[in-house]
């Protein structure tokens, strides 16, 4: 694959936009890796861009203007809120650089697939989150599933069940907007994961449902203040994949009993019980009738901008990186046939595939320099 920066070579530059609480667990990655060199953070708040830099060590900061114009950027991370994600994006490619969004890859598929021709036309790449997929945890459960452990994979069950993020969160009143609610606040780290199991969904169907118009604010200085409930807060999908294998999915702000990271798939042989994809680590353990096996992990739990870094080596070498825009456009899809489907009742079929990336080898270091300084 080529591009603006194919003949470049040594650390890849990036500039950080957005750069609000997230912000902090990309910026203590990228900086620590060898591969990446951050030059640049941008933020509407300059103030608050220049206090990311300074922290650090980043040596330039500013405007969004200023950092597209940056001539050592080579990657935009887009940290932006997600109604930003497209015009930030767009900006980004029109200036030639390579693009990494946060989830979703845009509020919507049709600013998504825009965002994606114009990369494609530009010869750029598109990457997005999440990259928890990346981390040893999932990875060393897609090894062993590729290994055969559990035989062909079949079926899965996958479980997000929390009483909902007002009781901690003091501005929560965009979660249970449009764009929000359980299924697509969690559900990329879910489908993400489902998907590299099973490859892409075709069909979905799904019931939806609200059980409160108004929620409080439970901690912050806005604490006792009701806001407005506007989508589903209980979502429950049937995910229909080729060959007939499916995964059924729940997706809730309404239950006491706490299910998070709850991922089972069962194949011809066993079920394979995954790490949470919501985070980079964790184990994976297998049922086949006899005492509950743990399998080994191998890999880095580094953390976000590990998918930034596997983006960067590959456009040096030229290779496919993994948390495509296509993998990120299709669980986009995904979501949003799950919300179709909820409102009509009926089954959506899912028209957009995607690759399924290779596991990462098991020796793959973020903190080994494996370009020329």
């Amino acid at each position: 694959m080529t591009g603006p920066h194919q003949h470049r070579t040594g650390p890849v530059g990036v500039a950080v936009i957005g750069c609000g609480t997230i912000s902090d667990q990309y910026l203590a990655n990228l900086t620590s890796f060898p591969d990446l060199r951050v030059v640049f953070c941008a933020d509407l708040d300059e103030d608050r861009a220049r206090a990311q830099a300074e922290a650090y060590a980043v040596p330039g900061a500013g405007t969004v203007e200023q950092a597209l114009a940056h001539p050592a950027v080579e990657i935009v991370v887009n940290l932006t809120v997600p109604s930003a994600h497209a015009a930030v994006g767009t900006a980004a490619l029109r200036a030639g650089k390579h693009l990494w969004n946060e989830k979703p890859l845009t509020a919507d598929t049709d600013s998504a697939a825009e965002l994606l021709e114009l990369a494609a036309k530009s010869g750029l790449r598109v990457g997005g989150a999440p990259d928890t997929f990346l981390g040893a945890g999932l990875q060393s459960a897609l090894r062993a599933l590729r290994s055969g452990t559990i035989g062909t994979p079949l079926t899965a069950l996958s479980l997000m069940q929390i009483p909902g993020p007002e009781s901690w969160h003091p501005s929560p009143a965009f979660l249970y907007q449009p764009g929000g609610g359980p299924l697509f606040d969690m559900g990329p780290y879910y489908l993400t994961a489902l998907v590299n199991v099973f490859g892409p969904v075709e069909r979905v169907s799904a019931v939806g449902s609200r059980s409160r118009d108004r929620r409080v604010i439970g901690s912050g200085e806005r604490a006792g203040t009701a806001f407005d409930v506007t989508v589903p807060t209980h979502v429950s999908a049937l995910l229909e994949f080729s060959g007939g294998r499916s995964a059924t999915a729940v997706f809730s702000f309404e239950s006491p009993l706490l299910r998070l990271g709850f991922v089972e798939v069962t194949g011809l042989d066993a079920t394979l019980v995954l790490p949470d994809p919501n985070h980079f680590d964790g184990t994976t353990a297998v049922e086949d009738g006899g005492p509950r096996r743990t399998l080994p992990v191998e890999g880095t739990s580094a953390g976000r901008g590990t998918g930034v870094l596997d983006l960067a080596r590959a456009i040096r070498s030229g290779t496919a990186h993994r948390a495509t825009g296509d993998l990120a456009f299709h669980v986009l899809e995904v979501m949003t046939a799950i919300s179709t489907a909820a409102d009509s009742g009926l089954p959506v079929p899912v028209h957009s595939r995607c690759a399924v990336p290779d596991p990462l080898p098991a020796g793959w270091d973020p903190h080994t320099r494996t370009l020329p300084s």
